[in-house]
């Protein structure tokens, strides 16, 4: 096997675990309308597929998309915590919005072929 051959298999798997990391941003997109559990099922592939994206630029994806999930549970946790108090609709809010500013930064750095930056 020549060296060609070794980086298209590389560019094969990259472009497919590229795919997988655009199906995880769509999750993500997707728990909106189905109450969350589109989440969950994107954080398992995250998870399920970490070692496979280590030291390509698809890491920093990785970790934004568990970072964002993290982000979400929390600030759901504590908006249901405080919602009788007044103060959780905006904890809401506020969670809500800074997911799909995530997603938004993500998916924009996906599409330009870039690792994210934090």
């Amino acid at each position: 096997m020549n060296g060609n051959s070794t980086n298209q298999i590389d560019a094969e798997k990259l472009k497919t675990l590229k795919r997988l990391t655009a199906a995880v941003y769509l999750c993500q997109v997707l728990a909106f309308a189905f109450a969350g559990l589109p989440l969950l099922v994107g954080v398992a592939i995250n998870f399920m597929k970490q070692a496979e994206v280590q030291g390509t630029w698809l890491e920093s994806h990785f970790d934004w998309q568990i970072m964002t999930v993290w982000i979400a549970l929390a600030g759901f946790a504590l908006a249901g915590l405080t919602f009788e108090f007044g103060v959780g609709f905006f904890i809401l809010i506020a969670t809500l919005i800074l997911m799909v500013y995530r997603i938004v930064i993500g998916w924009t750095a996906l599409n330009a072929d870039r690792a994210v930056k934090e």
